[in-house]
């Protein structure tokens, strides 16, 4: 299969890729059933970022030419060749019948609109890099397989599956497993935030609390207000629900509060949605002024807060900042937490803390959704966590992350070449970066995708056009051999892009702090 891209026409690249993908097919040069490439495959071969084939195969799933098959990969529709329905054999002999093919539904003229604003590539471009050893991936936010305590859950999990222990496989109630509601009443109140078991509810995830708080409070055209740059999940999930999103920028103290208050006297949003710790992708930390700040504004303009905070736990110097909940004197925040930052994310386990008529209507939503989490996984967390086994974990994997932290800080310190600036957060997974003058993420990414390193351009995570000279770097995943290899090459690429014929390697410092130790 020949394709030919010209970089020099208007054309986006991925709707070359579709159109001469779906002439082929319409000429049956690549007949029914025919298997395409894959898409990392096609991307390497064509010189471009995999997203950008990936959204060509989207276009051409939603026109019906072609169909993904799991095991099988993405093939040409074989509908295509459907024969013509014959009824000859509920005829009589001497009659015949002509019919038409059976042409293949276009399933795009089904869609709602809602669907058309849930398609997020460079999500689902992430999530397919899993497991793909054949390129240093700093994209995925996410643990080091390496720090998941097996053992201790392969023991919880014997006990949990014992026989006759049938309660561990039931139907639970919506709103979460009892035992392990009760135990993040007390973990949570040794954090400062005092709430009570009825008051959780236990989530597949917190982004299923992002989804359920978007269908229990938005109504399409509602104002919401986020910080930005933002979380990339939150941001397709409420512009899924319709919701209109006014921006606030950040700073190194975090939300900017004094333009939060204009917008707040001019409009009434449904709700102010924030990650005031390690912030993602920024890896920014609310200052504490900040933060009250923050909840006098949303009590004197009658604004709930949506306070996610997947990060607070992973800090790798000094102490977190207290929780907006936990300065909360009224009622106004909402709060969300996870598991799957400080454990493993495989287990889908997430919670919420929210004022009692908002969780009645969250658990009605939720019934709709999924009924309820996973009884068998929040058995097993609840013995997991009872057994004192996560702040144990916790301690081990804030002394890792600290070090692959600072392998990173030192690569980029060794190999950055002239204008490229990052952050250095106090904890969390990510730095966040700003590409010397000129050079542009997205072009980044593809002359990164030929050394075989990764990462998320800065746009993904606004919610217009802004973040183009920026981009976010994970360093939770990889050793710190890895880490050292990635930012090498990754430094390599930006000095090609610069034209530059020979790498130097300056020492550069941090935007806003030094590496820890």
């Amino acid at each position: 299969m020949q394709l030919h891209l010209d970089r020099s026409l208007k054309t986006p690249l991925y709707l070359q890729i579709k159109s001469q993908i779906r002439q082929l097919i319409l000429a049956n040069e690549l007949p029914p059933g025919f298997r395409l490439p894959p898409e990392r495959k096609l991307a390497a071969s064509l010189g471009v970022n995999r997203t950008t084939v990936v959204n060509a195969y989207h276009e051409l799933v939603a026109d019906g030419l072609i169909q993904p098959h799991v095991g099988k990969g993405t093939i040409v529709n074989p509908l295509l060749c459907a024969e013509p329905f014959s009824l000859d054999h509920f005829a009589s002999s001497n009659s015949e019948l002509l019919h038409s093919p059976v042409q293949p539904i276009s399933w795009q003229n089904f869609y709602t609109k809602q669907s058309e604003r849930m398609y997020n590539p460079v999500l689902a471009s992430i999530l397919d890099e899993i497991g793909d050893e054949d390129q240093i991936s700093f994209a995925l936010g996410s643990p080091a397989g390496e720090y998941y305590p097996l053992e201790e859950f392969r023991q919880i999990s014997q006990t949990v599956m014992r026989s006759g222990n049938w309660q561990a496989f039931e139907y639970g109630p919506t709103i979460g497993h009892y035992p392990l509601r009760k135990f993040l009443e007390e973990w949570l109140s040794l954090r400062g935030i005092r709430t009570q078991a009825q008051s959780i509810m236990i989530l597949s995830g917190s982004q299923q609390g992002l989804d359920l708080l978007a269908k229990v409070l938005i109504e399409p055209g509602d104002y919401i207000v986020m910080e930005e740059p933002s979380f990339l999940g939150a941001i397709g999930v409420f512009k899924a629900a319709g919701a209109r999103i006014l921006t606030v920028p950040l700073d190194q103290e975090g939300l900017r509060i004094n333009l939060l208050e204009q917008i707040l006297s001019r409009h009434r949003p449904k709700f102010i949605y924030t990650l005031p710790t390690f912030q993602n992708p920024s890896g920014t930390k609310m200052s504490l002024s900040r933060r009250q700040e923050l909840l006098k504004l949303a009590y004197q303009y009658h604004v709930p807060i949506i306070e996610d905070d997947p990060y607070s736990e992973l800090y790798y110097e000094g102490q977190p900042s207290p929780s907006l909940k936990s300065l909360d004197k009224h009622g106004h925040v909402i709060y969300l937490g996870t598991f799957s930052k400080m454990l493993f994310p495989g287990f889908r386990l997430g919670w919420c803390v929210a004022p009692p008529p908002i969780l009645e209507q969250l658990a009605l939503a939720k019934q709709h959704v999924d009924l309820h989490t996973s009884t068998t996984t929040q058995w097993i967390m609840t013995e997991f966590c009872r057994q004192g086994l996560l702040d144990k974990h916790l301690l081990t994997v804030r002394s890792q992350y600290k070090r692959q932290l600072n392998a990173m800080v030192t690569a980029l310190t060794n190999f950055a070449p002239p204008g490229l600036s990052w952050t250095v957060p106090e904890g969390g997974y990510y730095l966040w970066c700003e590409l010397p003058p000129g050079i542009k993420a997205a072009t980044l990414l593809t002359k990164a995708a030929e050394k075989k390193v990764t990462f998320i351009p800065g746009n993904a995570f606004y919610t217009n056009s802004g973040g183009k000279d920026r981009f976010r770097l994970c360093f939770s995943r990889h050793s710190e051999t890895t880490i050292t290899e990635g930012i090498c090459r990754l430094c390599k690429a930006i000095l090609e892009i610069l034209h530059q014929p020979h790498p130097v390697l300056p020492l550069n410092r941090p935007r806003f702090s030094e590496p820890l130790v």
